[in-house]
């Protein structure tokens, strides 16, 4: 579990939270959409707007955010905050700009759109997997071979029939990994 940037309000939860439960979606890699950016834009604007200075951060991240990637049309949004306890300081906010809870976890929140079309991760400052997000992100928006991995496969295991998309995202990981650990030996 990540170290608090600070004393915590209270502890943190200890399981997984799936609001809803489990969801069969189809999964769907298209073409790069020139549009993404722009959406991106947009909830960032809105969530800036809700959440002020209690939003320590905000960065677009997973495949919209590289040109030229494939992806499923699916805006994921990086939101750091003090302290992912404190859900008081950010979740009525963000549920009154039109978001909703998703997934509460260990250090983890989300809380996505009703046209399930922008995912918002939560994460509190000092997680490590803030910079993992940003170092694949960047690294994918500098180097075309594993851009054009990436995608192959995406394209491949998007064919494939899921319970959920978190078994997708699973099924990723091994490709992750290795695109990760390139881009820490290039830096």
């Amino acid at each position: 579990m990540p170290k608090p940037s600070r004393a915590h309000r209270r502890p943190d939860v200890t399981v997984v939270d799936l609001i809803g439960g489990t969801e069969k979606r189809d999964l769907v890699v298209v073409d790069p959409d020139p549009t993404w950016p722009l959406t991106y834009l947009h909830h960032e604007r809105r969530i800036s707007a809700a959440l002020g200075s209690d939003a320590v951060a905000i960065e677009h991240i997973g495949s919209t955010s590289v040109p030229g990637l494939a992806a499923k049309p699916i805006i994921d949004i990086l939101v750091v905050v003090d302290d992912i306890t404190a859900e008081e300081d950010y979740l009525p906010q963000l549920n009154a700009t039109g978001y909703q809870l998703r997934v509460r976890e260990p250090g983890h929140r989300v809380v996505r759109t009703p046209q399930l079309d922008v995912h918002v991760h939560i994460l509190e400052a000092g997680n490590p997997q803030i910079g993992e997000y940003l170092l694949l992100r960047d690294h994918l928006r500098r180097d075309e071979p594993d851009r054009d991995l990436y995608a192959r496969t995406k394209r491949r295991l998007a064919a494939q029939d899921w319970p959920d998309m978190n078994a997708y995202a699973d099924a990723k990981t091994g490709v992750i990994t290795q695109i990760k650990e390139r881009a820490r030996n290039k830096q």
